[in-house]
């Protein structure tokens, strides 16, 4: 049956991610620091919200661009919290923002394109960008330059064949945010080579004493860039697979189509849920964001205390619920070193070639998981590391 599968498909490595976790659910007493979720529950509003639909039996498709009153929402959200004005008809409701990142690749990437991926990087841009029969073209991000992306090293990346980047800050795995001003910096060389913008800020919610800065919201930007968004990270809503997707209107109109085609609508509950968590009741919700928020902020820093005193550097994280030690200091590479404590202390941490060939060195630790859990697990990391 090898011959009836797609090339691209036969090229594509599984998830770093699941494969390792793979591993992890089949070893008995595993304390995991990889799950990329909330440990919160969903909002009792919000699932109220669901409940209720269901009940009043809201169970057929929407339509495909998704329910008016949640386009309306989500217009209003990303105007109150970050400035960013988009009409609703150019909003589109999409099965997660993994969903939204697909549809604007195969929206806008012709064969042989090559496409910007920062690097460390989450770890389905560059897959997908393959399928979509792009290049992909990771361009480092150092710690030294707290995992920014600089402007010289996006601009020696760039070639005649460069049609876009994909950006994600707050970043999965490093924890980087961008300010405006170092995405003023970016901005200034996508212009000038005319590239179009995919960013990914699902973790907008999710910074750490500073606000966060979309770079659509930069002068010249907005016209240029596909902003995805979503409810799982800030709203602990992962499971409802529900995110958005916002275009200047001739990629939204593609976008649209391929979602027509290929995925129809997202899934009714999951819409009214999200119309809850964003109504009248805004400023409830927003509390309870806020709870998160400082609650992964104590863990945040837990972790950063953690890691100095078991000996491993680490870049201070200040958005999303991730931290990426490096463990060079140990003579280690990542894979090692995360396969070595998994056996040896049954601690899983994902190992930072999972997002890219510059993360050889680094370990994504997920601190969104309970204190006694990082407790422990960060003892068990203490004697792993006294043997070495």
């Amino acid at each position: 049956m090898r011959d009836f599968v797609n090339q691209k498909a036969k090229m594509i490595q599984p998830s770093g991610i699941r494969k390792f976790f793979d591993i992890v659910r089949e070893t008995e007493g595993a304390i995991s620091l990889g799950v990329g979720e909330p440990d919160f529950v969903t909002p009792w509003k919000v699932r109220s919200a669901a409940i209720t639909s269901l009940q009043r039996g809201y169970t057929q498709y929407t339509g495909n661009r998704g329910l008016p009153q949640l386009l309306q929402l989500v217009s209003r959200y990303l105007n109150e919290r970050f400035g960013l004005e988009y009409d609703p008809k150019h909003i589109l409701i999409t099965v997660g923002g993994s969903e939204a990142i697909d549809l604007a690749l195969r929206a806008c990437v012709e064969q042989g394109d090559e496409i910007l991926v920062p690097d460390p990087a989450y770890v389905s841009y560059a897959p997908l960008v393959s399928l979509s029969d792009g290049v992909p073209v990771h361009v480092e991000c150092r710690e030294e330059d707290n995992f920014v992306l600089k402007p010289e090293y996006l601009e020696k990346a760039i070639t005649e064949k460069t049609k876009a980047i994909i950006l994600t800050y707050p970043n999965n795995p490093t924890g980087a945010i961008m300010t405006k001003e170092q995405l003023q910096a970016i901005a200034d060389v996508i212009i000038r080579h005319d590239i179009l913008v995919i960013t990914d800020e699902i973790y907008a919610e999710l910074t750490y004493g500073r606000k966060h800065a979309s770079i659509a919201s930069i002068p010249g930007m907005k016209e240029r860039t596909v902003y995805i968004g979503g409810f799982s990270k800030a709203f602990a809503m992962t499971g409802w697979r529900l995110g958005f997707a916002c275009a200047p209107a001739e990629i939204d109109d593609a976008m649209f189509k391929i979602h027509q085609y290929g995925m129809l609508c997202a899934p009714i509950m999951s819409q009214y849920a999200a119309i809850e968590a964003l109504k009248d009741g805004l400023s409830d919700n927003f509390a309870t964001v806020e709870e998160m928020r400082d609650s992964y902020d104590k863990r945040r820093r837990f972790v950063l205390h953690s890691l100095q005193e078991i000996g491993l550097h680490c870049f201070e994280p200040q958005g999303a619920f991730y931290a990426f030690p490096s463990v060079k200091s140990t003579g280690m590479k990542a894979d090692a070193f995360a396969d070595g404590l998994l056996k040896a202390q049954k601690v899983a941490v994902v190992p930072g070639t999972a997002f890219g060939k510059f993360g050889e060195y680094n370990l994504r630790l997920s601190y969104a998981t309970s204190m006694n859990s990082l407790s422990e697990a960060f003892d068990r990391m203490s004697a792993y590391l006294s043997k070495l």
